[in-house]
């Protein structure tokens, strides 16, 4: 997420009440989650296992819980709870915007595109040419969709990340402030739900289709022309490439890779990243004709425990 104009590294540090390490004017332009910084971001880290991950990433600027060494050409912003700051500069540069029509004034809508009623077109949101939108839809602030897009009834594209943390009290949300993307000639079945992303989008990529009741979480990639099928629910920050197929009821963990033209069966559980151009079925995840020879040699268990008696 970038913000809106640039910021010195002084000005955010009394926006968080916070000491800093490094030249007062460095220059902030953004914050963004570890997998998606660039120079000039701020990233935040609060457990010492993701320090030197946090300090050797792209990000220019390190939200931190401890006065470490600074690398160089960078700087540090030194605060007690990381977390919470991070969801004060998302509120601060991204903030809630109220809502009281069905369409927001502020919505870009292309020439041709039909919104059927009782669907809310939320602040900022930029819709292409020729799409059709059925009832019922919820498009959150900031989402963009691209040209001849159909999005069916009851689907919701921009809900919170479900992203959080464990508190003693309970559990502290991490503010979203990114956006939903669907590119060009996507489709989009009923009842889905598409989460944006935390600081950044969370993308579906031109040409691909969605089938009824499909869960894509915060800041996932799905690539082009790729087939996703009922009752898939798919974690947060993974990427699917090009031409995949997901068949019904599969589940992935998050931070993935599907590679290109993988094809997954059916209430298969992706638990780990899986190369492109082969099949694959069952928990945990193996290609599916090794998956179908095991399930073969389980059935005849036992016919071998019989001729041992």
């Amino acid at each position: 997420m970038k913000f809106p104009k640039s910021h010195s590294l002084q000005e955010i540090a009394n926006l968080l009440n916070c000491k800093f390490i490094g030249d007062k004017d460095f220059q902030v332009l953004g914050m963004n989650e570890i997998h998606v910084v660039e120079p000039g971001d701020i990233v935040f880290v609060d457990h010492p296992k993701y320090y030197d991950k946090a300090l050797q990433s792209a990000a220019t600027i390190v939200l931190i819980n401890k006065e470490v060494e600074c690398p160089e050409g960078k700087a540090l912003l030194i605060s007690d709870d990381p977390f919470r700051d991070f969801n004060i500069l998302t509120k601060h540069f991204k903030p809630f915007q109220f809502a009281n029509v069905a369409i927001a004034p502020s919505a870009e809508i292309g020439e041709g595109t039909v919104i059927q009623p009782n669907t809310f077109v939320g602040n900022h949101v930029k819709i292409g040419k020729n799409c059709l939108i059925h009832s019922n839809v919820s498009i959150y602030d900031y989402t963009v969709i691209g040209d001849n897009v159909i999005i069916h009834a009851g689907t919701i594209l921009g809900a919170d990340a479900f992203y959080y943390k464990k508190r003693p009290e309970g559990f502290d949300q991490l503010v979203s402030g990114g956006r939903v993307v669907i590119e060009d000639n996507v489709g989009i079945g009923a009842l889905c739900t598409i989460d944006k992303g935390v600081t950044g989008d969370t993308t579906i990529g031109a040409g691909s289709k969605l089938d009824n009741q499909v869960h894509v979480g915060h800041d996932t990639v799905i690539g082009k022309k790729c087939l996703i099928a009922s009752q898939t629910g798919i974690a947060g920050c993974v990427i699917i490439e090009d031409e995949v197929t997901l068949w019904g009821q599969v589940g992935t963990t998050s931070g993935i890779t599907i590679g290109a033209k993988a094809v997954v069966m059916g209430q298969t559980g992706v638990t780990k990243s899986v190369e492109g151009g082969k099949s694959y079925f069952g928990t945990p995840i193996e290609e599916s004709r090794e998956k179908l020879k095991q399930l073969a040699n389980i059935k005849k268990i036992p016919e071998i425990l019989s001729k041992l008696k």
